[in-house]
C-alpha cells in the first residue's frame, strides 16, 4: 500500500504550491477590485478568484474565476487572458517571487456542479 499513498501524493499539490497559490489569488482578487482597467468587457462587473492552481516549478498558475451571478462569463474569460500580460507585471509587484506565473483564465464551474449536485439530492429527498 505504501506505493500507492506515494503515487497519490505524488498528484498533490505541495505547500509551497497551495502557498503561492492562495498569496497569487489575495494579489488577485485586490488588483481586481481595487484598479481600473480600460476594458469595457470588464467593466461594472464583480470577478471572483476562487482558486489559483499553480505549477510545480511555479512558472504557470491557473487562475479559476468566475463573474458575480455568472453574468457575461462568454466576454470576461477572454477579457481576463487578454489582460494576463498586464495581471501577470501587477501581481510580481505585488507577491515577491523570482518570476511571476504565467496566468491562466478558467471559468471555474464548480458553483454550476454543486447546484446540479443539490437540485438531484433535493428530488431524491422528495421522492422518499
Amino acid at each position: 500500500m505504501a506505493g500507492k499513498s506515494k503515487r497519490v501524493a505524488a498528484n498533490m499539490p505541495s505547500q509551497r504550491q497551495l502557498r503561492v497559490g492562495e498569496m497569487l489569488r489575495h494579489a488577485l482578487a485586490d488588483i481586481l477590485t481595487r484598479d481600473t482597467f480600460f476594458d469595457p468587457d470588464l467593466d461594472g462587473v464583480p470577478i471572483t478568484i476562487s482558486e489559483v492552481s499553480v505549477s510545480p516549478d511555479l512558472s504557470s498558475a491557473r487562475v479559476y474565476t468566475m463573474p458575480l451571478g455568472g453574468e457575461r462569463s462568454d466576454t470576461v474569460l477572454p477579457a481576463l487572458n487578454r489582460l494576463a500580460p498586464v495581471l501577470q507585471r501587477e501581481v510580481a509587484g505585488r507577491v515577491h517571487l523570482r518570476r511571476a506565473p504565467r496566468l491562466k483564465f478558467l471559468l471555474d464551474d464548480s458553483f454550476e456542479n454543486a447546484a446540479r449536485l443539490n437540485v438531484a439530492f433535493n428530488s431524491i429527498r422528495s421522492d422518499d
